[in-house]
C-alpha cells in the first residue's frame, strides 16, 4: 500500500494515548468516521488514516514538573494514504505535522516512505562515493575547511585564503554560510577566481581540493543562478535549505542542468529541532529528508563543540544518511563546529571512516595559520588509520604536535 508512516513522541495530558491516537489519525484524514453512512465509509476508507501502534512510557515525575501538568508519555504510529497528497515534501509535512504541530506537546520523529513514494525524491545526484571520485580518495574521512572572516574584505583576500587552505592539503574547502551576494566578492568571481586558484595548487602539489560556494538570493532566481555555476566550473553548491525549504533543495538537485552536488547547511533548522517535546527530530529532518531532497553532503553540529548536539543524535543523522537505501545513495555526513586535530580519534570512533571531518577554528587557528592547520588534520587522519597514538604521531609531526599543544587531545 502507498503510504507514508509517522512516528510521534507525544505527552498528553487526557491519559489516553489510544483515543489520542484515533484521533490524529482521523483528524489529518477523513475528519470523522462512525458518524459517516455506510456508503460514504466506503468511498473514503482508501483516504482514511490509520493507527499502525501505540506505546505507552512510565510515568515521569520530572516531565511533569517541568510541563506543570499530569501527561502521558509514549509513542503513536499513524499510516497516511498517499491517495491524500500529492508527491512532495511540504504536502506531506502539512499531511502529517501541520495542524498537529500546534498541538500540545508532539514531536515528529519519523517517516516512513513506501517504495513507490520514494521513487518520486531524487537522493543524492553523486553521493558519497560521487565526491570521493572527484577528489581521487577512497580510503579516510576527507577533511574540509570554512573561510574565515572573509565578510567585507575584496576577492584578493579570499584567494589568498583559499590558497592557504588547498596546500594544507585539505580536500573541500567551504564559503561562510554567511557569505552572501556582495560587491567585493560576487558570487561568479569567487568561482572563476576560486576555480584558479585551486587548478594552481594541484598542477603545484597534485592535491585536489574542491570550493562549495554559497548559492544565495531570491528563491525564484536559484536555478538559473546555479546553473550558471556550473556552466563557471563551480565543484559544488553549499545550501541553506532550511532558510528556503526543503522543496527549493528538491527542485535544485534534480534539475539535470545543475550538474554539482549539493552541501546543506543546518542553518535555521535550530528553531525546528531542540526541543523533547515539540518540532521535527534531527535524525529525521537533517538526515533522511535531506537524503531524500537531494543533499550530496550535510552539516550539523558535532558531539564535541560549543554548538553541540547529544552524541546519540548525531549518530542517528549519520545512520540516515549512509545507511543501505536501494533508492538513493548515500550521503556524506559533516559533523561540525568545535573540531580540531586533537578530535580526529574520537570523530572516526563515531563516525567512521565514510564521513567528512569539517573544521574553522582548527584549522585558521594554527600557529602556521590554515597551511599547517590543514596538515595537522591530514597527519591526525593519518596517525589514526596506521593505529597510532596522536601524541606518538606529533612527535614525528610538527603541525599536529603544535595544534595538540593549543587544542589537546582525545585518545579512543
Amino acid at each position: 500500500m502507498s503510504e507514508v508512516i509517522a512516528t510521534y513522541l507525544v505527552h498528553d495530558a487526557s491519559g489516553n494515548l489510544q483515543k489520542k491516537a484515533e484521533g490524529i489519525a482521523l483528524g489529518l484524514t477523513v475528519g470523522s468516521w462512525t458518524d459517516l453512512p455506510k456508503l460514504d465509509q466506503e468511498q473514503l476508507l482508501k483516504h482514511k488514516g490509520r493507527v499502525v501502534a501505540v506505546e505507552q512510557f512510565k510515568d515521569d515525575p520530572k516531565v511533569n514538573q517541568y510541563l506543570g501538568k499530569s501527561v502521558t508519555k509514549g509513542l503513536i504510529q499513524i499510516a497516511y494514504p498517499s491517495a491524500n497528497f500529492s508527491s512532495d515534501i511540504p504536502a506531506i509535512l502539512t499531511t502529517v505535522f501541520g495542524k498537529l504541530s500546534l498541538d500540545g506537546e508532539v514531536k515528529l520523529l519519523d517517516l516512513e516512505f513506501s517504495n513507490d513514494l520514494k521513487a518520486v525524491f531524487p537522493g543524492p545526484k553523486f553521493g558519497l562515493q560521487g565526491i570521493r571520485e572527484k577528489v581521487s580518495v577512497f580510503d579516510r574521512p576527507l577533511v574540509m575547511s570554512i573561510f574565515k572572516g572573509v565578510i567585507g574584505r575584496n576577492i584578493t583576500y579570499l584567494k589568498e585564503q583559499l590558497r592557504e587552505q588547498a596546500l594544507g592539503g585539505v580536500d573541500i574547502i567551504k564559503d561562510d554560510e554567511i557569505l552572501f551576494e556582495n560587491d567585493q566578492t560576487p558570487f561568479e568571481a569567487r568561482i572563476i577566481e576560486g576555480k584558479k586558484v585551486l587548478d594552481e595548487v594541484f598542477n603545484e602539489t597534485g592535491l585536489r581540493s574542491l570550493y562549495a560556494v554559497n548559492l544565495t538570493g531570491r528563491t525564484f532566481e536559484l536555478k538559473e543562478k546555479a546553473r550558471k555555476a556550473v556552466q563557471l566550473g563551480a565543484d559544488l553548491l553549499l545550501f541553506n535549505v532550511f532558510a528556503y525549504g526543503l522543496d527549493v533543495l528538491q527542485s535544485l538537485a534534480e534539475d539535470p542542468e545543475i550538474a554539482i552536488p549539493f552541501m546543506a547547511h543546518p542553518a535555521v533548522s535550530g528553531a525546528i529541532t531542540p526541543s523533547e517535546f515539540y518540532g521535527i527530530s534531527n535524525q529525521l529532518l537533517l538526515g533522511k529528508l535531506l537524503r531524500y531532497a537531494g543533499s550530496d553532503l550535510v552539516l550539523f553540529p558535532s558531539p564535541y563543540g560549543s554548538v553541540a548536539l547529544d552524541r546519540k543524535e548525531t549518530l542517528s543523522i549519520a545512520y540516515e544518511l549512509t545507511k543501505d537505501d536501494v533508492s538513493f545513495k548515500t550521503s556524506f555526513p559533516v559533523p561540525s563546529a568545535g573540531i580540531h586535530p586533537g578530535l580526529v580519534p574520537v570523530l572516526m570512533r563515531d563516525f567512521g571512516s565514510n564521513s567528512v571531518i569539517n573544521a574553522g577554528g582548527g584549522v585558521h587557528g594554527h600557529p602556521d595559520g590554515a597551511i599547517g592547520g590543514g596538515k595537522a588534520f591530514r597527519a591526525a587522519v593519518d596517525a589514526v588509520l596506521s593505529g597510532r597514538k596522536l601524541t606518538e604521531y606529533a612527535q614525528h609531526n610538527s603541525e599536529l604536535q603544535k595544534a595538540i599543544e593549543i587544542w589537546g587531545y582525545k585518545e579512543v
